[in-house]
C-alpha cells in the first residue's frame, strides 16, 4: 500500500472486503462489459448481423481488463466510457465494430450503477438480518431485568433491559422493510438511447417498435431485472438515487440512535460496549474505558446523513433530459454512503455481540429513584391501612423532598422508605413498604412485550431469511 497519497479511511479502516470489492473498478467495469455483451446478444437474437465470434470473444474477456490501456485511451479521448470501449475491442477484436452499438454512455454507467446499488442493498440486508438475530438473543436473555426508563433524559417509569433492546430492533425492522421495498421496486435504466427516445435502436431495427421493446426487455432479464424504468431521459431519474440513499441514511440513523443510547448507558455504568484485553482507552488517563465503537458509529452516521442529503438537490438540477453535474458527486456519494453504512453495521454487530450488562449497577440506580416512583402505590397502601389520604400525601411529600435534598446535598442514598417507616403518622409497616418497591412490579408488560415482539415480528423475519449470514468482520481499529 502506498503511503505517499491519500486513501479513503473507509477502505483502509472501516468497510468490509465484500463492499469494497463491489464498488471496485474491477467490478464496475466488469459490469460494463457484461452489459455490452447482453446488448450484443439481444441484438443478435433480434436479427442484427453480429458474428458469433464477436459474442464468443466478448464473453471470454469480461474480467481481464487492461486498466493501463484504459488509462492511456482516456488520456487521449478524455472520455471514460469510450476508453473502455476501445480496451474491450482490443481484447475482443471480432467484436470491435459492434461493442456499444446504438448505445449512449449511460447505458453502461446508469445500468451499472443500479446493479451495484441493488447488490449493495442486498449486502446491507444480510447485515441487518444478522444484527436482528444477535439482538434477539440479547433481548431474550434480559427480557425481565428491570432498568430505569428515561423520558426527557430524566428517570421515568421502569422498563427492562430486553424491552429497550426491542426499541432498537423495531427501528431495524422498519429499515429492513423499507430496504426490501426499494429492492423490489428498483428498475434498470434499460436500453433507452441518447435522450431516452430509443431513436438509434428504432433505426437499427428498421422502424420495428416491437423489436426495440423486446431488446429492452431481453437486456434487463439478462442482467437479472424484471424490467426497466418506463421512461427516461439520457439517465434514469435521479430520484431513484434519493430513494436508495434515503434507505441507507435511515439505517445509519437507527445505528446512531442505538450508539447514543449505549454511550449514555455506559456513562451510567449500566451497560458497556466490549473492550479488548489490551485495548487502551486514553493515552493519558490509563483508567479510561471509552465507548469508541459507538462514538465511531455516531461519527460515520453523520457522514452518511450528510452525503445522502445531496441526492435530492442533484435531482432538482437535472434540467430536461440530463445535465452532467450529477456525475462527479454520484461517483463519490453512492459508493461512500454504502461503504460507511456497511462499516456502521459491522461495528453495531460487534458491539451487540459483546455487550456487558452490569445488573448490580442497574439495581443501585433503580434504588435511588424507585421510592419516588412508588409514592402513588404508597399512598394507596396508607389509605388501605386506615390512614387519611390527604394527610398521607403530605407526609410522603415532606419526606420525599427531604430525601431528595439529602441525596443531592449530602450524597446520601435514597432513604425515603426508612423515613416513612420511622414516622408514626404514616400507617404502613416497613415490610409492606419494601414489598411495594419491588422493581418487578413497575415494569408493566415489558417482559411479555419482548416475547410477543420476538415471536410475532422478529422470528418470522429470521426464518424467512434462513441461517445464511455475511461473514463476521473484524473491527480493524
Amino acid at each position: 500500500m502506498s503511503h505517499d497519497e491519500y486513501r479513503s479511511p473507509l477502505a483502509d479502516r472501516y468497510a468490509s472486503r465484500a463492499m469494497l470489492e463491489l464498488f471496485s473498478p474491477q467490478t464496475r467495469h466488469g459490469l460494463w462489459r457484461r452489459l455490452w455483451l447482453a446488448l450484443a446478444e439481444a441484438q443478435r437474437e433480434l436479427g442484427v448481423d453480429i458474428p458469433e465470434a464477436a459474442i464468443r470473444e466478448m464473453r471470454a474477456h469480461l474480467d481481464d481488463i487492461d486498466f493501463a490501456a484504459v488509462a492511456e485511451y482516456e488520456r487521449k479521448f478524455r472520455h471514460d466510457v469510450m476508453a473502455h470501449v476501445h480496451a474491450f475491442g482490443d481484447a475482443a477484436p471480432a467484436a470491435r465494430g459492434v461493442i456499444h452499438l446504438g448505445a449512449t454512455s449511460c447505458f453502461v454507467t446508469d445500468n451499472g450503477d443500479l446493479i451495484q446499488m441493488r447488490r449493495a442493498l442486498e449486502l446491507l440486508r444480510g447485515r441487518l438480518v444478522a444484527l436482528l438475530r444477535t439482538l434477539a438473543t440479547f433481548a431474550r436473555q434480559w427480557r425481565a431485568e428491570p432498568t430505569l426508563g428515561y423520558t426527557h433524559l430524566q428517570a421515568a417509569q421502569l422498563t427492562t433491559v430486553g424491552k429497550r433492546a426491542t426499541l432498537w430492533m423495531q427501528d431495524l425492522v422498519l429499515d429492513l422493510a423499507e430496504l426490501e421495498h426499494r429492492l423490489g421496486a428498483l428498475p434498470m435504466r434499460g436500453v433507452k438511447g441518447t435522450t431516452g427516445t430509443q431513436a438509434s435502436f428504432l433505426e437499427l431495427f428498421g422502424g420495428d417498435h416491437a423489436k426495440v421493446r423486446a431488446l429492452d426487455t431481453k437486456v434487463c432479464h439478462a442482467m437479472g431485472f424484471p424490467g426497466s424504468i418506463p421512461v427516461s431521459g439520457q439517465t434514469y431519474s435521479r430520484k431513484l438515487d434519493a430513494h436508495v440513499l434515503d434507505v441507507v441514511a435511515g439505517i445509519a440513523t437507527t445505528a446512531a440512535k442505538f450508539a447514543s443510547d449505549l454511550r449514555m448507558l455506559q456513562s451510567f455504568g449500566e451497560i458497556e460496549e466490549p473492550f479488548g484485553k489490551d485495548q487502551i482507552g486514553s493515552s493519558a488517563m490509563a483508567y479510561k474505558r471509552n465507548p469508541m465503537r459507538c462514538e465511531r458509529i455516531n461519527s460515520l452516521a453523520r457522514f452518511v446523513q450528510s452525503v445522502a442529503g445531496t441526492a435530492n438537490p442533484t435531482h432538482a438540477v437535472q434540467y430536461f433530459e440530463r445535465t452532467l453535474d450529477d456525475s462527479a458527486i454520484r461517483r463519490l456519494v453512492i459508493p461512500e454512503a454504502f461503504l460507511a453504512t456497511d462499516a456502521i453495521l459491522i461495528l453495531m454487530e460487534n458491539v451487540v455481540g459483546g455487550l456487558e450488562v452490569h445488573p448490580a449497577r442497574i439495581r443501585a440506580r433503580i434504588a435511588d429513584e424507585l421510592p419516588f416512583m412508588a409514592t402513588e402505590s404508597l399512598l394507596v397502601r396508607a389509605v388501605q391501612a386506615g390512614g387519611d389520604r390527604q394527610q398521607a400525601h403530605e407526609v410522603i411529600r415532606g419526606h420525599s423532598i427531604a430525601a431528595a435534598r439529602a441525596m443531592k446535598d449530602e450524597g446520601r442514598t435514597n432513604d425515603l422508605l426508612e423515613r416513612l417507616a420511622a414516622d408514626p403518622a404514616f400507617p404502613v409497616r416497613a415490610d409492606d413498604l419494601r414489598a411495594v418497591t419491588d422493581p418487578a412490579r413497575f415494569v408493566g408488560r415489558a417482559p411479555q412485550q419482548v416475547d410477543d415482539f420476538l415471536a410475532e415480528v422478529v422470528d418470522p423475519i429470521l426464518v424467512a431469511h434462513g441461517e445464511a449470514a455475511p461473514p463476521r468482520e473484524e473491527v480493524r481499529v
